[in-house]
């Protein structure tokens, strides 16, 4: 199981669209495109697949948590 199979299975799980997943790529700083993403989405044998990096998956793994539980607060040194 490659990063793209991953991120399909993520995206169908939590039922996002991909203006909610561009979003939540924002959320950390992350840029990303509704068309990069639907060619991520691709078929492995369409002519316009493109593999998931491992850079997208962490991005989009870490503003899934900030998306979903909220900004972490700092704590305060005792």
């Amino acid at each position: 199981m490659d990063n793209n199979d991953i991120f399909k299975k993520l995206r169908v799980a939590l039922q996002l669209r991909n203006d909610e997943i561009v979003a939540i790529c924002k959320l950390v700083n992350f840029t990303i495109t509704e068309s990069e993403l639907t060619a991520i989405f691709r078929s492995v044998d369409h002519p316009k697949y493109k593999a998931c990096g491992d850079q997208l998956l962490r991005n989009f793994l870490n503003g899934l948590i900030i998306h979903k539980r909220g900004v972490m607060e700092k704590k305060d040194k005792e």
